[in-house]
């Protein structure tokens, strides 16, 4: 049986809004589809659900697009990057490293 992701709306729009970025500064560039397809190191169809917002693409070939073509995920500073990789790596630090389900208990006496 096969599991199939299903996306909130906003994530779809999240989606699109990055694709839509990502085909803006492919097209700045004068850069073709197979062009940029070839940099990223994917396939132009892979290229074309890019810059359409299909969420099921692999996360690394799209932040590579939005890299080449400009597009900002976080801070431009690159110590500013690291600052916020390490308050997120401390406070990561103090909670629990695996979370479990909660046991049930019978408090019925």
């Amino acid at each position: 049986m096969t599991l199939r992701a299903t996306y909130s709306p906003r994530t779809i729009e999240a989606a699109e809004l990055l694709g839509a970025r990502i085909r803006l500064g492919r097209r700045e560039r004068h850069w073709t589809l197979e062009g940029l397809a070839e940099r990223v190191g994917v396939g132009v169809v892979t290229m074309r659900k890019i810059e359409q917002g299909d969420p099921s693409v692999r996360l690394g070939a799209v932040f590579e697009a939005a890299n080449l073509t400009g597009v900002t995920l976080f801070d431009q500073d690159p110590s500013r990057l690291s600052l916020e990789s390490d308050r997120i790596h401390d406070r990561l630090a103090l909670l629990p490293s695996r979370i479990r389900k909660p046991k049930e208990v019978d408090d019925a006496f």
